[in-house]
């Protein structure tokens, strides 16, 4: 290895980062291309909240947690009220997150929520 060349950083989780992709692929996929097969909007509506709702729980209780380091939960407190918690690693612990992990978890969330605003404009 020739030490004047730069160090390649890999993806740290790569299962991680590809049920991250796959599962928002999945929902704007689908809603996307659904009325090619399906005239029924009733099926197309289903299966499109079904995979978000997947999606969702990936971000929320995997990836999120070891891509990036967030964690979020719902409490009921004292008076019956709903309140979020919401979580992050300090400083120096985000300093040692993998980028290349990082940057493909926000990526996806920014483009996907940008994809599905362009859908909804047409």
């Amino acid at each position: 290895m020739d030490p004047s060349q730069p160090v390649v950083e890999n993806y740290a989780n790569p299962k991680t980062c590809f049920f991250h992709v796959i599962f928002k692929a999945a929902a704007l996929s689908f809603y996307i291309l659904s009325a090619l097969f399906f005239d029924n909007f009733v099926i197309i509506f289903v299966v499109t909240v079904f995979l978000a709702a997947l999606d969702f729980w990936v971000v929320k209780n995997v990836s999120g947690r070891i891509l990036v380091g967030l964690r979020w939960w719902n409490e009921i407190d004292d008076n019956g009220e709903s309140v979020w918690r919401f979580e992050c690693l300090d400083q120096e612990s985000l300093a040692r997150m993998n980028k290349k992990d990082s940057w493909l978890f926000w990526w996806t969330l920014y483009l996907t929520v940008s994809s599905h605003v362009m859908t909804r404009a047409r």
